[in-house]
Formats: structure tokens, C-alpha cells, sequence
């Protein structure tokens, strides 16, 4: 007994330590646009963009691949950003930032302090920061200390006389450096008066009397101009050259008419090498005609556009070449970030490698397919070049840092579908998620949207020119149209994408345009029961007449479910040709080939009228909820009472049954009962799973191509296919049999359904043997069927269907299964040696890994919040163990429990650390240019550490060193599900 217990923890000890080569749970990246942005900043000589959100976050990118990330530890939104030559700082306002630094040293109440303005000096070395009262404060960075020989001063001394008598200048609304003269500062506050400042002398030089309330000011790269942009949609211009005190306006002009316009937020004026300067600015539409409108205009000699966009605008930068030549727009609106190539004619957009707005329009599903070959991924890339003809040819303009990560190993795709019927594929190998491919499946039926339309395009003499801009677009012309379900064969180029109006169409992928009508199929999942009404909304009217395809996916078959619910279940086999299809009525089989129905099978429940209502006519009622409670506490009661009855008959029996188990198997640990579920449930006929096999259901010596079915109330239906031979196979019908039907006792919801071959491993995917990507699997010893609820895990053999052994999830934790993947876990250690499994997700965001074919829990680790409802649901896994979910409507979050298999970023950034000689002009957004001397190393040697935005002792701004800021790394990631964020490995070198 000593030697067995030596032996088995031997024995434990090296499963343990193949473990740790197998499995390693990081969050790696973020991919998407962020959540609620409220701040933007860009830092010139770093070439690296920020961006900061509401709930604290600050991301930082530069060239395609180098991304960093910082979270403030308070959930308080990010309302500014500056770079200075050694830090990063964001404000937030609604914990008083800098506030009580600034009330500790003057005794200033908190409310007359609270920060309004900042302007980080191009020294490198001074903040200003105005407040609500009208004061400005000059601190010391980066240690935040009020500088003795640069007081705290309030200009009420300096204030004309005509302002004198009047109510108090407000709050300091902005604050602007003297690009020709450092020492002057422009202070413009609410109310309309500008004064500059001489931080030399400590007095006023000259003041601005502006008549309407200021919202922004621009000084020119001369020093001689100043610009002011004002509440009822005017611009100013005024000369602040010579020696009087008070300057004189040259020009005031409402660009866009006479009537009442909105406030001008904020206007930029930048010099070019020849010819006029460039104007931009934000805001100044008609209040009446085109108040909603979130709109930036460029005007550059005769050409002026107002740029319209279809969110609301946080902020904008023009990024430039060199001192006279601006080059891009670069512009934060709340739900994408969008950059205009100032350098070509027509002003075109650039592409951007990442922040893609994922959620163009909302996502309703996904579908990840790993490993792709090279011909379809040229041809998908291909499909796209239309739409990147309307794309500039020129650069990514900004280029900060150096991506350090080894090129992808393999081409993976990641299909979202869409709300508005589109399919979009995205180049997931690595770490920016670029777009690819658009596929509309619209076009196939008749909506309410008009072909034509071309929202780009605007009327000539249109007064304001308006041109869209962006690929936001929230409004889907028809709800039907959503995308559910998509299954694609990475081998054949068949596609199929299923909807939320019972429509599945099948597509091929076509190097050409191409004409032609789609032919619907109607499948009918009620098999004509009576007393069924379908409440729901109606289906699709598909195009009689040929529709022209663009290049792409193509539909050439169309299948229509009656009731025209939403598609629940999708599974697609190529070398079959077959399209598996289900819904909460039934399920069906199509022969997309000869394009008709092989299978209908209803599996709705007659006590089951709420699958008759549809997910778009009304929720579930709470009297019916209610009522079903109650009837389940009965039966609970009913049951309870006959088991009393020949209990004492039955007792010894029992006791023998329960002594014989304990004496085979270990004892489990504590379980808690789980009450069978009534029949009576809703929706126990949807379909949850739908599942192609070659495998043996008659006999254990012939095997036959099969379709199993799992559905919400635990039932499981196995069909065997007669295929004719492949020279027969246009002429002849494939035909389904009644094979098996297995109902599980606790009537558990089937979440997904697996064979194994005699080797325990998962059958080959369709084609993956005839392209020697896979062995062919063991047909000699016996097949396992490998049944998955949401409770437990249940392996039978087959052809018998007599239970083997099972794993429970439910009964220990209480936790139920909500996403499963089958994955390949290789060696870190060994490039030879791996393991398959499978990827688990349950409703509390917890990751498992479960052994095949042992079924034996591996690993665990929390992930996604409980409370994450639509994060889980939105799960999918890939075939080497990562993961992407939705932690919000515009952003993946990319995970891998693979040891081996891991995309994250890694990134070098050279980190100049020098004293300034010279002062050039900050950029409007406050980031500055620098040039420096002598090189002074920051660290021998960098050492990455995760990294968290904590406050300091006094102060909440967010305020790190840069080598602070972007000193992540993916080796300390943490499975906290309150932090999915992003950690990022990388070097910092002076």
C-alpha cells in the first residue's frame, strides 16, 4: 500500500509537470475599438497615439502591432491627455484631479480648483493648469511640485475696465504656448477674454476682448496670429503683433450663413509650403437644419468639405511631415477613429490597421477558422480589393515603435455576422485584427433600402458640402436580416450563414462577378401538427429576378424554415454536400447539390407555445413563469411521495447497488442533487447542436455516414445517411433513417455532440484527410460517443449507445456548460507531443480544459465576469486553444489557455530621455516636439511588469513615466475577471 501511494503521487507529479507544459491561461490582446473613448493625444516624437476612455483605460499605439495599455485603478473617465518628454498623464475630473495637490498648497476650496485646461509647456518641464475660478497654476513635472519662483496668480489685477464691472471671467476654458516666444502663454477664458502672459515677467501683455463666450483657441506658427472659435459658430482672427495692450480683431466670420449655427469646439490653422494655410474646425452647423450632424471642415484655397460623421466627435490632430506640411486628419469620434490623407486629392481615408470599429453594426455571432490555406486566403483577400480601391495608397502616418513579434505561424480567419445581414472576415493570426472581406447577404431579398443610395456621395452646390466619412453605421434596415449562425469549410471554399428569419444560404466562392437568382427551398419543421400558430414576425421575400454578386462568397441555395424562427443550429459537410440546419421547431437536411430537403424532423414539445411567439413579438409572460413553478413544486411533491411508498422493499436493494459503485470508483466529491426538468419547459425542441460522423450505428463492423441532433431538452437523434457513390451522386437522392434516440435522465440541454475514433481522438473534419492535414481515423476498434450538456459530460459506445462514464460539472460546482471547443494543446517544451481536449466556458466565466478521451478535468481558471451575460454568450474558441469574447459591443478580448499557441504584443519603443535646447510649437493636442543631447540610458536592463494605473498620495490624474507606462508583460497575467485587460510584453531603450 506505501509503494502505491509512492508510485501514484509519482505519477502525479509528471502529469503535473506535462500539464504546466500544455496549459497557460494570459488575456493577451484587445481587438476592436475601445469602449467609450473620451480623450485623445498624439505624441510627435514618440509617433505613438493615446487614447483614453470613461472607464479609466489609457491604450497606446503606434506602428501596426505595438500596442500598450494602462488602467487607472478608479473607474473615472479620462478627459485629457499629454505627452511630455518622460510621461504620460490623463485627467479625470470627476475624482478632482490635481484638485487637492492645488488646494493643499493654497487653500482653495476644491470647487474654485477643479481643473479645466492644461497645457503641458514644450520645456518639457512646467504644467499649466487652469480651473473652474479663473486661476492658473504652474506645477513642476514630473513630480507635480508648485514651483516657488512661479506663483499662483489670479489675473482679476489685469482685467480691463470694460470687463471690470461686470459678472466674473468664468472658468480658464483653454490655454496655448507662443510658438514663436515660449515664455508667452495665451489664457482664454469662458466668458470671451484673452490675455497673454508673460511667465518671465509674471504679467499681462495684451488682452483679447471677444464679445461672444470662447470654446477654443490657435496661435499660428508665426507667433503673429491668434484664433478664436466661439459659441454661435464664429471664428475670429486677431493680430497680437506690436506693442499695444489691447488687440484689434481683423476678421470674424460664421462660415456656414446667417441664421443661429452651434458652437465651433474647436479650430486649428496650420501653414503649408505653398499657397494658403489648411483651416479646420469642429462644430458650426445650422442649429436648425443640421444641428445633429457631428461634422469637421477642412478648408484648404477653393476646397472646402465638411467631413460628416455618424458619432459624436472627441477630439482631432493633424499629424505632419515636416513644419509646412500637414499630411493626415487624424479624428476620435465616440465609435471609431477615423484618418483622412491630407496629401492626396479628394482627401481619401486611410485604412487603419487596427481600432477597426468592429461594431459597424452590431455583432450577432462569430465563427473563428484556424490554419487556412494559401489559395482561399488569397482569394478571400482578393474578394476585398474593392473596397480598399477607395482607399489611399499611401502609409499608415503613424509609426511609433517596433513590432517585436515572430510572424503569425499560421493564417487564421475570424467571421463576425452582423446585424444587417453582413458577414465581415478578419485576419485574426495576429495581433491587429484587420479587415479583409465585407459579405452582404441583402441583396438576396427586398428590403426597405434603396441599392442607389450612396450615402458618400453628395449633391453638387450642396451648402455645407457635406462628404460621409466612417463606417459606422448603427441602423439596420431590416432585423430580419441579422446573421445567427455561420459555418465555413476552409477546403472547399463553401460557405453557409443562417438567420434570424429562418434563412440559410449557401455560398460559393466566385473570382468573378456574376449573375443569377437564388431559388429558395422551403422547409416546413412542423410537419403539418394543428394547433400551432406562429406569432412571430414573417419571413423574408427573396428576389425573384437575377441579382448581380460582386466577387466573393456568392449564394447559389437558399433553404426557408417555416415558422421563420431564428436559426439555432448550423453545421455544413463539403464533401458531402450537405447543409444541417435548426431551429426551436425542429431540424432539417439539405442537399445543396440537388437543392432539395433530405430531412425534416419536428422535435417541438405540444405544451410548448412560447417557441410559437418568436424572439421579435413579445418575452416570456411572468404568469406563465410563474404558473410552470408551480406545476414543477408538485410533481417535485408527487414524486417525493411514491418513492415513500415500498421504500422499505426497496432499501436493501439500494444499499447493494451503492455499495458495489463505491467499491469500483473513488469517492466523489460532495454533490448536490439536481432535480430532473420537466418536459413541460420551455423551448425543449430547439435545436442546440447539429453534428456530421462517419461512424458505426447499426453494427460494429459497417460504419456510415451520420447526423446527430442535440436539443434544449436532452434529447439526442442520430440519422444514418445513404450517400449514392460519387459517380451516381448528381442523380441519385441521399436518403435519412431513424438510427438512435437517446434522452438524457436530468433532461439537461445538449450543448454539443462528439465521436471519437478507436484511438479516442475527435473525428477528422470533412476534407481534412483527402488534403493530408489529418490521419485518416481508426475505423478497426470501437467508436465513442461523446454527449455534452450543460450539466455534464457523458461518454457512450457505440454502435450499443451504452453509457461508459461521465464527468459532472453541475453536481460539484453548480456551474453549467455554455461553450465548447474541441482544441489541440502542443508542448512547449516538445514540438512532438500534444493533446487534444476540450475548451470549456460555464455561465459563471470559468475556462476548463477536459481531457480526451479520459474526460478528465485538466485546468481551471475564471475568465469572464458571471454578471458578463453577453461576454460568455458571445465565446467562440479555436482549434489550438485561444478565444475570443466581447467585453464590449465594439471589442474582443483575445485569450489562450494554450501554452504553446500564444498572440500577444510585443514591443520596442526608443524613449528619448534628454534636457531640452530648444522649444519647438506643441501640437494642438498638447503633444510637443523635442530635440535633445547626449543620450542617458533609463535602465541596463528593462523588466517588464504588469502594469496598473494607481494614485499617488495626493492626486488621482493619471500620471506614469513612459517606461512605467509601457512596461507590461504577458508572463504576469492574471486570472482576475475583474482586469480583462491586456498585457503586453516589451523592451524600453533610450
Amino acid at each position: 500500500e506505501r509503494m502505491k501511494r509512492f508510485r501514484r503521487h509519482g505519477q502525479e507529479s509528471h502529469r503535473d509537470r506535462i500539464k504546466q507544459e500544455l496549459y497557460q491561461f494570459n488575456k493577451t490582446v484587445e481587438h476592436g475599438f475601445p469602449h467609450q473613448p473620451s480623450a485623445l493625444g498624439f505624441s510627435p516624437s514618440l509617433q505613438l497615439l493615446a487614447i483614453g476612455t470613461r472607464s479609466g483605460a489609457i491604450k497606446l499605439y503606434g506602428a501596426p502591432g505595438v500596442e500598450f495599455m494602462g488602467l487607472h485603478d478608479e473607474n473615472a473617465a479620462v478627459t485629457q491627455i499629454h505627452f511630455l518628454p518622460h510621461l504620460v498623464s490623463g485627467l479625470s475630473t470627476h475624482t478632482h484631479p490635481i484638485s487637492y495637490l492645488i488646494w493643499s498648497c493654497c487653500c482653495a476650496p476644491p470647487s474654485v480648483t477643479r481643473v479645466t485646461a492644461v497645457l503641458a509647456h514644450s520645456s518639457g518641464e512646467l504644467l499649466l493648469l487652469g480651473t473652474e475660478g479663473g486661476h492658473v497654476f504652474v506645477v513642476e513635472v514630473p513630480g507635480f511640485r508648485e514651483l516657488e519662483d512661479h506663483p499662483v496668480f489670479l489675473l482679476s489685477c489685469s482685467i480691463p475696465e470694460e470687463y471690470g464691472g461686470r459678472r466674473s471671467l468664468e472658468h480658464v476654458e483653454s490655454l496655448q504656448e507662443n510658438p514663436a516666444n515660449p515664455q508667452q502663454v495665451l489664457i482664454g477664458y469662458g466668458r470671451g477674454l484673452m490675455v497673454i502672459w508673460d511667465l518671465d515677467c509674471q504679467s499681462a501683455v495684451k488682452h483679447i476682448l471677444a464679445t461672444q463666450p470662447l470654446e477654443s483657441v490657435w496661435w499660428t506658427e508665426d507667433g503673429l496670429r491668434v484664433l478664436s472659435s466661439h459659441s454661435d459658430g464664429s471664428y475670429c482672427r486677431w493680430s497680437v503683433a506690436g506693442l499695444d495692450t489691447q488687440s484689434e480683431q481683423e476678421k470674424s466670420e460664421v462660415p456656414y450663413g446667417h441664421f443661429p449655427c452651434k458652437a465651433i469646439s474647436k479650430v486649428i490653422q496650420l501653414p503649408t509650403k505653398q499657397g494658403p494655410p489648411f483651416l479646420l474646425f469642429s462644430g458650426g452647423m445650422p442649429r436648425a437644419s443640421y444641428g445633429d450632424r457631428h461634422c469637421i471642415t477642412v478648408i484648404h484655397s477653393k476646397t472646402h468639405v465638411a467631413l460628416d460623421f455618424t458619432s459624436r466627435i472627441i477630439d482631432f490632430f493633424v499629424i505632419r511631415d515636416g513644419p509646412d506640411q500637414p499630411s493626415a486628419l487624424v479624428v476620435l469620434v465616440e465609435e471609431e477613429l477615423v484618418v483622412i490623407d491630407l496629401q492626396t486629392e479628394g482627401w481619401p481615408v486611410i485604412q487603419t490597421p487596427y481600432l477597426v470599429p468592429l461594431h459597424c453594426s452590431a455583432i450577432t455571432c462569430s465563427h473563428h477558422v484556424s490554419a487556412i490555406p494559401l489559395k482561399l486566403w488569397e482569394r478571400v483577400l482578393s474578394a476585398g480589393e474593392d473596397v480598399r480601391l477607395s482607399w489611399t495608397l499611401n502609409p499608415w502616418p503613424i509609426t511609433g515603435g517596433l513590432n517585436l513579434s515572430p510572424d503569425p505561424p499560421q493564417r487564421d480567419l475570424l467571421l463576425t455576422g452582423h446585424e444587417d445581414g453582413t458577414v465581415r472576415f478578419w485576419d485574426a493570426s495576429g495581433v491587429c485584427l484587420y479587415p479583409m472581406y465585407k459579405l452582404s447577404t441583402a441583396g438576396v431579398f427586398h428590403t426597405d433600402a434603396d441599392p442607389n443610395d450612396n450615402m458618400n456621395q453628395c449633391t453638387e452646390g450642396e451648402w455645407p458640402p457635406f462628404r460621409k466619412v466612417g463606417c459606422f453605421d448603427p441602423y439596420s434596415d431590416d432585423p430580419r436580416l441579422g446573421i445567427q449562425k455561420i459555418h465555413l469549410c476552409k477546403y472547399s471554399g463553401y460557405l453557409t450563414v443562417a438567420g434570424t428569419a429562418g434563412q440559410i444560404l449557401v455560398l460559393e466562392l466566385n473570382d468573378e462577378s456574376a449573375e443569377q437568382a437564388v431559388e429558395a427551398t422551403v422547409a416546413d419543421l412542423l410537419q403539418g401538427q394543428e394547433g400551432f400558430r406562429w406569432k412571430g414576425h414573417t419571413r423574408l421575400e427573396v428576389r425573384e429576378e437575377p441579382v448581380l454578386f460582386p466577387p466573393g462568397f456568392q449564394p447559389f441555395a437558399l433553404v426557408q424554415c417555416q415558422p421563420p424562427a431564428v436559426v439555432t443550429a448550423l453545421t455544413l459537410h463539403s464533401e458531402w454536400k450537405l447543409v444541417a440546419f435548426g431551429t426551436s421547431h425542429g431540424f432539417g437536411l439539405y442537399d445543396y447539390q440537388q437543392k432539395n430537403n433530405v430531412l425534416v424532423r419536428c422535435t417541438l414539445n405540444p405544451s410548448d407555445q412560447l417557441a410559437m411567439e418568436g424572439p421579435l413579438s413579445r418575452v416570456k409572460s411572468i404568469k406563465k413563469s410563474l404558473r410552470q413553478s408551480f406545476r414543477r413544486i408538485r410533481r417535485s411533491r408527487v414524486s417525493l411521495r411514491k418513492h415513500h411508498v415500498n421504500n422499505a422493499a426497496k432499501l436493501q436493494d439500494a444499499n447493494a447497488r451503492l455499495e458495489a459503485e463505491l467499491a469500483e470508483m473513488e469517492l466523489a466529491p460532495v454533490q448536490r442533487k439536481i432535480e430532473a426538468r420537466s418536459s413541460d419547459d420551455s423551448f425543449t425542441g430547439l435545436v442546440r447542436t447539429l453534428y456530421f460522423a462517419d461512424t458505426f450505428l447499426s453494427d460494429s463492423s459497417h460504419n456510415t455516414p451520420s447526423l446527430w441532433a442535440g436539443t434544449n431538452g436532452g434529447s439526442v437523434f442520430a440519422y444514418q445517411l445513404r450517400l449514392p457513390s460519387v459517380e451516381r451522386r448528381a442523380e441519385d437522392l441521399v436518403t435519412a433513417h431513424p438510427a438512435k434516440e437517446i434522452q438524457l435522465m436530468h433532461r439537461a440541454p445538449v450543448v454539443a455532440i462528439l465521436v471519437m475514433d478507436g484511438h479516442g481522438s475527435p473525428l477528422p473534419e470533412p476534407l481534412e484527410v483527402a488534403h493530408d492535414l489529418a490521419r485518416s481515423p481508426d475505423m478497426q476498434g470501437s467508436h465513442h460517443l461523446l454527449v455534452i450538456s450543460e450539466e455534464q459530460f457523458k461518454v457512450f459506445t457505440l454502435p450499443k449507445v451504452s453509457a461508459k462514464m461521465k464527468l459532472k460539472l453541475t453536481a460539484i460546482d453548480g456551474s453549467r456548460v455554455r461553450r465548447v471547443g474541441v482544441a489541440w494543446f502542443g508542448s512547449s517544451c516538445s514540438e512532438d507531443y500534444g493533446e487534444s481536449g476540450l475548451t470549456v466556458l460555464t455561465n459563471q466565466g470559468d475556462l476548463h480544459v477536459v481531457s480526451l478521451p479520459g474526460v478528465k478535468m485538466q485546468v481551471h481558471h475564471p475568465c469572464i465576469r458571471r454578471e458578463d451575460v453577453s461576454g460568455i454568450a458571445s465565446c467562440v474558441f479555436t482549434k489550438h486553444g485561444q478565444g475570443f469574447y466581447l467585453i464590449s459591443p465594439s471589442e474582443f478580448e483575445r485569450f489562450s489557455l494554450s501554452a504553446r499557441c500564444v498572440v500577444e504584443p510585443r514591443s520596442l519603443v526608443e524613449v528619448p530621455h534628454q534636457t531640452p535646447t530648444s522649444l519647438s510649437r506643441a501640437q494642438p493636442d498638447g503633444a510637443s516636439e523635442y530635440r535633445y543631447e547626449q543620450p542617458e540610458r533609463l535602465h541596463n536592463q528593462p523588466q517588464p511588469s504588469r502594469c496598473m494605473f494607481h494614485d499617488d498620495q495626493l492626486i488621482t490624474t493619471v500620471t506614469y513615466h513612459c517606461s512605467s507606462l509601457m512596461g507590461f508583460s504577458s508572463s504576469c497575467a492574471s486570472g482576475d475577471p475583474e482586469i480583462s485587460r491586456r498585457r503586453s510584453a516589451v523592451s524600453i531603450r533610450p
